[in-house]
């Protein structure tokens, strides 16, 4: 028996589900739970170990695959916060600051300068980012003085180190600034660049070879026949996927018959490290996908209790050069959005190497209601919206069938909703912003 089959015997038994004879899934078995679903993906993604190495300027998204630890100074010296005049705080607390006279301005130091030391009881112009000369050690915003020629008066005298940034304030030599599997984002490329770092070590990009199945699909820009539909879960994957810097192989719609599929199957895993379609996993006759995994690979996961997406499908394509994983998504269009999200998300970050945290979710008042129990637990597409008071609530979009892709795009995130439960207005609901799963 494969680890992938122990898997789904290990859950089925947990759930009071039969299996057949030959340990593979009972296609009439009881739906998976969410939880155990999402444990064996984690459990079966291994992280992809290749590397290169890129420039800093085009490495946003893409995973670092080592520590980055500075080799400088941060400020590298104490330097200005602000323009105004540096002075040293006890030679001028000893002095008269109301004089007329005032204090004089010895020299002046701008931004990439590195001034004199200061001369006892005298001030130097300083600009912000400028490095702090010997002898000062606080700043005086120029607001706060008042320049007469080559003398200023200070006004308000701050506390003794104000103003100053410290060498090494931001970062020290030697501290570790970004961890091994952080994703980079805008901000990180430019803490990497603060260090003198202008080449990063980072994992290399998974590929994901996709394909959709559907002799009715068709691609924008063609004239639909009777019966047939756009492929949207085409552009939906590949705006997904590329979200999470996949390099997506894409191998477009095939002929809908078992022979092409498996083809197809055996085609894309010679090519990627995850192998996804949506649609044929369902039990109809038509439905060819699961019947050409389960001829070519490994049925590992299938039907969870989940709505939209129950069909889900996880297994492994066995080939010539080895085993490669895939993922069937339903092949409606809702159903395919989110079961990438919930499902597909998680297994590639960990695929990736990242150790990007799991989507943070909130508990917020809900603006609806739901009458009528549901048996499968519900990710409803749902918007964020606040009142003129500042008060947040949740609202539903009318029409919450998976074929109504209009109800991903107008809302801004999931609310869950447990099977068997009912809601009424003012309940506290889940919710998860689309923003989390780097796709709002």
């Amino acid at each position: 028996m494969s680890d992938l089959q122990k898997n789904q015997t290990a859950i089925n038994a947990a759930t009071n589900v039969a299996t057949s004879a030959d340990d593979s899934c009972d296609y009439k078995q009881t739906l998976l739970a969410i939880d155990d679903v999402l444990n064996v993906l984690r459990d079966k993604a291994k992280t992809v170990n290749s590397v290169e190495t890129i420039s800093v300027l085009k490495a946003r998204t893409r995973i670092l695959a080592e520590d980055i630890t500075s080799t400088i100074n941060v400020p590298p010296a104490d330097n200005s916060a602000m323009d105004g005049y540096a002075f040293n705080a006890a030679d001028i607390a000893d002095a008269a600051t109301t004089s007329a006279d005032g204090f004089d301005v010895s020299q002046r130091i701008c931004a990439g300068d590195f001034g004199e030391p200061l001369n006892k009881g005298t001030v130097a112009r300083i600009f912000t980012g400028a490095p702090i000369p010997a002898g000062a050690d606080t700043v005086v915003m120029q607001e706060n003085c008042d320049r007469q020629g080559d003398k200023v008066v200070i006004q308000s005298i701050p506390q003794a180190g104000s103003n100053v940034r410290k060498a090494g304030e931001d970062i020290k030599q030697g501290d570790v600034i970004l961890k091994a599997g952080h994703k980079l984002r805008p901000q990180d490329l430019g803490l990497v660049a603060s260090v003198g770092i202008s080449e990063l070590s980072v994992k290399r990009r998974l590929k994901v070879a996709i394909f959709f199945t559907g002799d009715e699909l068709r691609q924008p820009g063609e004239t639909l026949g009777p019966g047939q539909i756009y492929n949207s879960n085409r552009f939906t994957l590949n705006g997904l996927l590329e979200s999470l810097n996949c390099e997506v192989i894409d191998l477009g719609i095939i002929e809908d018959n078992l022979a092409a599929t498996e083809a197809a199957l055996l085609e894309a895993a010679a090519k990627a490290d995850l192998v996804m379609t949506s649609g044929g996993v369902s039990v109809g006759e038509e439905d060819h996908i699961r019947k050409a995994l389960e001829a070519n690979g490994e049925l590992g996961l299938w039907r969870v209790n989940i709505k939209p997406g129950k069909p889900f499908v996880f297994g492994e394509i066995h080939h010539q050069s080895g085993n490669t994983a895939f993922m069937g998504l339903p092949g409606n269009p809702v159903s395919v959005f989110a079961t990438f999200c919930i499902f597909a998300r998680p297994y590639i970050l960990k695929k990736q190497g990242s150790n990007e945290q799991p989507p943070k979710s909130f508990m917020v008042e809900s603006g609806f209601e739901i009458n009528k129990k549901e048996t499968r637990n519900e990710y409803l597409r749902a918007r964020l919206d606040y009142d003129d008071a500042g008060k947040a609530s949740i609202t539903l979009y009318p029409n919450q069938s998976s074929g109504v892709l209009t109800s991903a795009s107008w809302g801004n995130g999931f609310a869950f909703v447990p099977a068997q439960t009912l809601v009424s207005k003012g309940d506290l609901i889940q919710f998860t912003p689309f923003s989390e799963l780097s796709i709002g």
